[in-house]
């Protein structure tokens, strides 16, 4: 009669585990689903703009003059920041540079479509200004954040200096009470 009593009980229990067994599924369904077409969504949604990417990098002419001059530029101010790694004052002043020729783009971009046909072969300098921020702005901003990056690695370790001295101040302190 106990074993009886107890059927009853477990085939409820039972069927209770096997609604949220078939609950779990169907959400492990929904969100497969979800996640699936999300995926999908930024797949395609990534196409328009790589296929921009390429337009754009087969539609400017590589090889004048001024802009291998720029990427240059661009180049050696990469290098003098890395090689000046340890000399955050100077860090600082090349950081006011870079901010500085971010701020004069738009400056320097209607300068240019204004006098594109003494230097160039075609005229790249939209109003908009894609091209001047993707070929000046964005490698400055990039340098920018490079020596921003490197200032908050410097001031991190200065500050454990500075913690340690502190430490091993109070530990002399409290040596020399005890003696």
């Amino acid at each position: 009669m106990g074993h009886e009593a107890a059927a009853p009980g477990s085939s409820v229990l039972g069927r209770a585990v096997e609604e949220v067994r078939s609950a779990l599924n169907e959400h492990a369904d929904v969100v497969a689903d979800l996640f699936g077409r999300v995926s999908s969504e930024v797949r395609t949604g990534f196409a328009p703009a790589v296929d921009s990417f390429v337009g754009f990098f087969h539609a400017v002419d590589w090889k004048e003059p001024w802009l291998i001059s720029i990427l240059s530029f661009h180049a050696i101010l990469l290098l003098v920041t890395i090689i000046s790694r340890r000399n955050i004052n100077f860090q600082l002043i090349l950081s006011a540079l870079t901010f500085s020729g971010v701020f004069l783009a738009e400056r320097l971009n209607t300068f240019l479509a204004q006098n594109w046909k003494s230097f160039s072969t075609q005229n790249y300098f939209d109003p908009q200004g894609l091209f001047i921020s993707v070929i000046w702005s964005g490698p400055l901003l990039l340098i920018t954040i490079l020596i921003l990056v490197n200032t908050l690695v410097t001031l991190c370790t200065l500050m454990v200096r500075w913690k340690r001295a502190e430490l091993r101040h109070r530990a002399r302190q409290a040596r020399d009470k005890q003696d």
